[in-house]
Formats: structure tokens, sequence, C-alpha cells
């Protein structure tokens, strides 16, 4: 029976550069060694010696100027004669490398006559293979740092060539596909994801400088709840169960908050069986975070003030420039405070309806007629409800600006407080608000809901829903009440997505360009 072999491995490239890689262990050097410990970086020399005499070429062949050691990708290379020049990009930056005749040695390779270690690199090192390279530095006439090598030591050997240097790797679905490639040929998407990274760290610090605990809870779940959406559902082999990946933080937060952890967060990933569009991918990054003793006013505070220094400490500034809005660019500014309209006041100051005047026939007629909605779903709808979908449908894209909608209707959540104000709990309203920035959702937050008989009638009422067929309905889940039973203090609590808040501090069109997978549909990788 003959092995099936990938694609790959009939590519011509492979097939070449497996004929060096057996052609260099001949000669005695290791393709694949175990470490190599690099002492500079790109970024650090050209920021040191930027301004900085080194020396000649001369110089630097004799040993008389600085000394480096530095390991990275190889991306270009080009011989001159007795010379040979190339770039070495590691993960800050790329560096200009001479290779000598005379002076460079390849480590493992003694010699053999009329093969010079130049030659070897010209003939048998490709681009895209990784080179730890020891020498000393000096400058060229045209000004360019550059370092003499003296040493050059093999540390991978690629099979496979990069993407074409003149087309390069320009397939959006290929990028998300092949991420790999995509940070080896791309600066900016290096750039962004350090960006990220750097986010996540002062979010982090905001919340353990105001005295929050980060704590980690279970991904798979016997009953999930916290939001509205479909679960992926899997089986416990050992217990012979159903689990779900959570959809939410919430519900297991919320019994730490019961157990007296007074304020903590947790970031993590939480998984929808949902569609997949420019804001939605269905793993994705969540902060959660409650306190005890706050409501939703102290999460307003506390949410915007956090945007506006993670911009501060990001970028500079609170004024972020967007670049991908279907009506041009925009400049946010997430200086605190920000706007703050009630749900109702946000649809008559931009949709100029004001659903108080109007019957539940009438907001019926109108999404039938204005909207794309299923008639079915506007036809079983609750008053609560419709006012919601108006405001889904023909407000949101408008908030551009920052934006807390506040005060929402019972019906959009089973987990919040009625709202103190006797008007407003009159009107079926909760203490809930969602912040908005580029016309999308960025967080969700509530005076939490601890009264236990109240929350038991409204989780029976979302799992009648789900019996009904609503499969983004909550669940009941009764060792939850329980929790709340033993007592939940006053409490806040806040989600906020973390992949959104990404897109916008580094300006990205797509949840794709944030995340390092995407999840993308199955492909069919050939054999041969």
């Amino acid at each position: 029976m003959t092995e099936d072999l990938p694609h790959y491995h009939t590519h011509e490239e492979f097939i070449n550069r497996s004929k060096k890689l057996d052609e260099l262990k001949k000669l005695g050097i290791d393709p694949y060694p175990h470490r190599y410990v690099s002492e500079d970086s790109a970024t650090h020399i050209h920021n040191i010696y930027s301004d900085h005499p080194i020396g000649d070429s001369e110089a630097a062949a004799r040993g008389e100027t600085d000394r480096v050691k530095i390991a990275g990708r190889m991306v270009l290379f080009r011989a001159m004669g007795k010379n040979a020049f190339a770039h070495i990009r590691d993960g800050s930056n790329q560096i200009q490398v001479m290779f000598n005749r005379d002076f460079t040695e390849i480590e493992g390779y003694s010699s053999e006559p009329g093969l010079t270690s130049l030659k070897i690199l010209e003939k048998k090192i490709d681009l895209g293979d990784l080179l730890g390279i020891e020498g000393h530095l000096f400058r060229t006439q045209k000004g360019e740092i550059t370092v003499f090598a003296k040493k050059v030591t093999l540390l991978c050997k690629t099979l496979l060539p990069l993407p074409d240097k003149h087309n390069g790797l320009v397939d959006k679905e290929q990028r998300y596909r092949k991420r790999w490639l995509d940070l080896i040929t791309h600066k900016e998407v290096r750039d962004r994801f350090k960006l990220r990274s750097a986010m996540y760290q002062v979010i982090r610090r905001i919340l353990d400088e105001a005295s929050f605990i980060e704590v980690e809870t279970p991904i798979l779940q016997n009953i999930y709840g916290g939001a509205e959406a479909r679960p992926f559902s899997t089986h416990l082999n050992a217990t012979d169960e159903s689990m779900f990946l959570r959809i939410s933080l919430e519900i297991s937060l919320k019994k730490l908050i019961v157990g007296g952890m007074e304020r903590i967060y947790e970031i993590g990933k939480v998984f929808r069986n949902e569609g997949i569009d420019r804001t939605h991918n269905p793993e994705f990054s969540m902060l959660e975070a409650y306190a005890a003793d706050w409501d939703y006013h102290d999460l307003m505070e506390f949410i915007e003030n956090l945007v506006e220094r993670v911009a501060i400490e990001l970028l500079g500034t609170t004024k972020i420039p967007y670049s991908h809005l279907k009506n041009g660019p925009v400049t946010l500014d997430v200086k605190a405070p920000w706007k703050r309209l009630s749900m109702k006041e946000s649809i008559r100051e931009i949709a100029s309806l004001d659903v108080d005047e109007m019957s539940d026939v009438e907001m019926r007629r109108y999404l039938e007629e204005e909207t794309d909605l299923n008639p079915k779903l506007i036809g079983t709808a609750t008053r609560g409800l419709l006012i919601a979908m108006i405001f889904d449908e023909k407000v949101v894209d408008y908030l551009i600006q920052p934006h807390h909608i506040i005060d929402h209707p019972i019906e959009t959540t089973p987990l919040c407080k009625l709202h103190r104000d006797p008007i407003k709990r009159e009107e079926g309203l909760v203490e809930r608000f969602e912040s908005f920035l580029l016309g999308r959702e960025l967080c969700n937050a509530y005076s939490e809901l601890n009264d236990p008989v109240m929350q038991r009638k409204l989780l029976l009422q979302q799992a009648k829903k789900r019996d009904e067929g609503d499969e983004e309905a909550h669940p009941l889940d009764e060792e939850f009440i329980e929790a709340i039973c033993q007592g939940m203090p006053p409490t806040g609590g806040i989600g906020m997505g973390l992949d959104r808040l990404a897109m916008i501090f580094t300006d990205a069109p797509s949840i794709r360009d944030v995340l390092y997978f995407p999840i993308m549909k199955a492909q069919h990788i050939q054999t041969t």
C-alpha cells in the first residue's frame, strides 16, 4: 500500500529544498539545532546605533566594532563577488547582514575544496531559512547599519517557500487560514496582534488596581446560561453526560460573588453556535467583571474610564481613527463621560419615533413595513421586545460615537433588577445598559437580579420559551437559584467583547483580523 502524501510533497520547491537539506547534513551542518541564544534584536540595534558612530567594514572585519548576536528569518539575499548581502527579520524588525568569502564561517562546516561558506549560503540556503548571526556592526557607504557576519548558524532549514515577494499573500481567506504566513509577510499584522496583547495587559492592570481578582470558571457546563444564544454541545464519556461549551461567564462568576469574593473578573473564551460575519465569530473573547455593592451607574462610569485609559496608554490619545465604516472614515472620541440615552430616548432622537405613543399593533405594522424581520417573530413579540426590535433595526447603526443605552425592557433579559424608579418599574424597565461604538455593541451590563423568587420566575418563563422552540432562550438552572437563595449582595456585572474592542484600537475591518485563527470552513486538502 502506497502512503498518501500531502499535496506540498509534489511542490517543486519542496523537492529542491529537501535535496539541499540532505546536502547540508552531509557537509556536517545541523539543519535543526536544539538551541540558540540571541543577545540582540533588530529594533534594539537600530535604536541604539541610529545616530551612533559605528565604523566601516574593514574595522568590523578586524573585530574592532561592537559585536552583536541576532537570529531571524532571511528574507532577501544578493551575491556581490566576494560578499553577499541579506536581510534578516526577527520578531521586531529587520537588519542587513553582510557575508564575506574570507571571514564568514558556518557552524558545523569544516571546509571542502572549492566550496566556501559563502558558496554554501548562496547555493544551499534559501529565503525563509532561519539563521543565527554573530558578527560586528558597521555602516555602509549609503549609511545602512549592517552586521559583518563572522559566524552563521543554520537554525531551521525551510522546505516550503515564502509567498512571492511581489504578489505577496493577498488573498484574505488564505491569510486567515495560514496566519503564520500572514504574520511572516505583513508587519502591520504583527503590530496589530502586539497591540491587542498590550490592550489585555492594560485592562488587567486597571482591574487589578481597582481590587478585582482574576478567576477562572469552567468552559464545559451541564447547563448553559448568561446570554441568549445557541450553545455547542458535546459528550463527557467519563460520566456519560451531555455537556455544553459556555455561552457566557456570568452564572459561575455570580456564584463566586455569593461565596464572598467581592470583586472578580475573568477574561476567557465563550462559544456561541451562531452566524459568522464582520463582528461575529462563534468563538470569541469576553471580559466579565462583577463588583458587590455596585450598580449599573457605577459600571457605566467604570467602563468609560477603562476604555479612555486604554486608549491613552496604547495610542496616547482618546481620539481613535477608524477607516472601515460604510459611510467613510470617522474619528472616535472615547473620552469620558459618554453620552447616555434610554432605549426609548434613542428611538425618539435617532428614529424619530415615540414608542410610548404607539400601540403594539402600530409597532408591529411599522416593523413589518420598514424591516426585513420575520413576520412570525414580529407577530408573537411582546411590547418590550417590539421596542427592542425597533431599536436594533433603526437606531444601532447610528451609534457611532460612544453611547450608553440604558433602561431596557425586562423582556430583553431575565437576569437584571427591575428599575428602582417606580414609574420606569411600572413600564417594565430594568437597570441594564449596553455600550455602543461604531454602530455595534461593545458591552452589556446590569444591576444584577438577586431576588431568588423573581429570578426563578423569569428563568421559568425563559425555559417555557425554550420548550416552545426558542433555541436561544435560557434553560432553568436550579443550582444557580439555590446559590442566590443563600444570599447575593447588590452587585453590578458587565460583559465586554474584547475582540470588538481590539478592532477599534487596531482599525481592523473584521473580527477575523484580530483573531489569530478565526473559524473557517474546512478546506479539502488533496493528497497524492
